[in-house]
């Protein structure tokens, strides 16, 4: 007789969707919390999925738990299960949609999203949506992690996990007070590296975007101030402090009301790419992917 194989499913969502929580939380107790169950009851779904898979799926370190190579190849579709039955969910019961977590970079969360959101959510209203703003960085990481379902991002870093979509093209400037010395005239290399500047922190698409384009031109650039946001450096610029490098996008509100002024210089001109990031490994959803052609259609790509 010719043996029958047991084709009966022994993974649940809810195993899943736990082992997700503690992939992100680095613990039963922690993952609990955010899937709304009793610790043991995590920590029992956790144990059942191990030993429906016959696999160790984390290193217990101490009391963290860390993913194996077991958990991190299950990780990414256990994400996309658990997300898609979740947009099956919200078919019936709307006040319950999951809202989609959006990471993006300064400039595209501060000068670019929020209107491309707040047209997306008139179309949409039912749909939900969490902006995060961080440097690139930190939304490459979040996307990486599954903390974020869509990043955006400016200059060149990405991950092997990523995939990378160009979105926009955006001009870098150098901006000044209206009563700076180098305003109203021509600034060459040399008064460019006289020069104080302000600029954004190590780690931001902007200052990567800075240090490609001056470094190599004008040499080590004399950094007065370093500041973790756009406003703060529009600010202090305008108040006569120095002078900064920012996204054309960033300063087009302060360049408008005379508050900073665009610098002449003998440099050329520089572009960056806007970026949108996914995980490889995770197919987008109804609702991300409604955003994502959103975002592309209201930059005409």
């Amino acid at each position: 007789m010719t043996e029958k194989t047991d084709h009966r499913l022994r993974v649940t969502l809810r195993q899943l969707e736990v082992f997700a929580a503690t992939a992100r939380e680095g613990s039963t107790r922690a993952a609990a919390g955010r899937v709304a169950r009793s610790q043991s009851a995590a920590s029992a779904a956790l144990a059942d999925l191990e030993a429906a898979l016959g696999a160790q799926l984390f290193d217990r370190i101490g009391r963290r738990l860390v993913l194996n190579e077991n958990g991190r190849a299950l990780l990414a579709r256990s994400v996309s299960l658990v997300d898609q039955a979740a947009e099956l969910q919200a078919l019936f019961f709307t006040d319950q949609q999951t809202p989609l977590r959006v990471a993006a970079s300064f400039t595209t969360g501060e000068y670019l999203l929020p209107g491309i959101v707040l047209r997306w959510k008139q179309q949409n209203p039912q749909a939900r949506a969490r902006l995060i703003i961080g440097n690139s960085t930190d939304v490459i990481a979040a996307v990486v992690g599954f903390d974020a379902d869509v990043g955006f991002i400016e200059g060149r870093q990405t991950h092997p996990d990523l995939a990378v979509h160009r979105w926009l093209s955006d001009e870098m400037v150098i901006v000044a007070a209206p009563t700076h010395p180098l305003a109203g005239r021509m600034a060459g290399v040399r008064e460019l590296a006289e020069a104080g500047w302000v600029l954004r922190e190590e780690g931001s698409g902007t200052r990567e975007a800075t240090n490609d384009w001056l470094a190599r031109r004008v040499g080590p650039l004399n950094i007065e101030l370093e500041m973790g946001s756009s406003h703060a450096i529009k600010r202090v610029v305008a108040s006569g402090v120095g002078v900064g490098c920012m996204s054309r996008y960033a300063v087009a509100d302060a360049l408008a009301d005379g508050s900073l002024v665009e610098l002449k210089t003998t440099l050329p001109k520089n572009s960056r790419a806007l970026s949108i990031v996914l995980h490889r490994e995770r197919r987008p959803g109804r609702t991300m992917q409604g955003f994502i052609d959103f975002c592309k259609g209201a930059s005409g790509n």
